[in-house]
């Protein structure tokens, strides 16, 4: 049913599937999904060989994760080419967490100018009270992207196909973003839950270390919010 569909970006599908598909608003926070965005871009540039993750051990009990490049090549996507050249110029390495919340500042906007641009959103204009109120809405301009993204989630979690990497970095962020009673895959998603983040778990480590830094971005994000 897949197969003939392209795969997008890991930070795009998850940008549509923590939007709903009729209204066009986000899910959740719309940091929090930057956070998750730019874990994604990370991601996918560690499954491109392009970056390595290391750890020092001068930075607290357990060390730190720090982001190095592996493989200086670009990788013709605008948004990760831009992710490599922020590691690139970074004097020392610069740190997981912190990296994620600098590259997340804009990128949720960046992510649904290039889905626009490349027409996998649509730009749609409501007007209300005779035209006074507007308000802009970006929605899927075909269905068959959130709707292939969710059926890949739902063939892993059920058992009914081996999931590959990215199809597992994507449960795993979408399971830590809190986004699977949005999926509409079961009636138990504290379940479901489980089952992605059991799958996610049994794949790269350098992939679990980069959703468990989202989390904690997250939680922080969470603390400076309500603090």
């Amino acid at each position: 049913m897949t197969s003939s569909i392209p795969q997008l970006p890991l930070r795009d599908e998850l940008f549509l599937l923590g939007h709903d598909d009729d209204t066009g608003q986000p899910h959740i926070h719309r940091q929090a999904l930057a956070l998750g965005l730019a874990g994604a871009v990370l991601i996918d540039l560690f499954l491109a060989g392009r970056i390595a993750l290391d750890t020092t051990d001068d930075t607290g009990p357990g060390g730190e994760q720090r982001l190095w490049l592996h493989l200086d090549r670009p990788v013709g996507d605008l948004i990760a080419d831009t992710a490599l050249a922020s590691i690139r110029y970074a004097h020392p390495a610069p740190p997981l967490r912190r990296w994620l919340r600098g590259f997340a500042d804009d990128l949720y906007d960046r992510t649904r100018a290039g889905l626009h641009a490349g027409g996998i959103l649509r730009h749609d204009v409501r007007r209300r009270l005779g035209g006074l109120a507007r308000t802009d809405r970006y929605l899927p301009a075909d269905l068959k992207w959130p709707v292939v993204a969710r059926a890949r989630l739902h063939y892993i979690a059920a058992g009914r196909d081996q999931p590959d990497n990215h199809t597992a970095a994507l449960g795993g962020l979408v399971a830590t973003l809190g986004l699977t009673n949005h999926l509409y895959l079961a009636d138990d998603t504290a379940a479901l839950t489980v089952q992605l983040r059991t799958i996610a778990a049994q794949h790269h480590r350098q992939v679990r270390d980069i959703t468990a830094a989202v989390d904690a971005a997250v939680g922080d994000l969470a603390t400076a919010t309500y603090r």
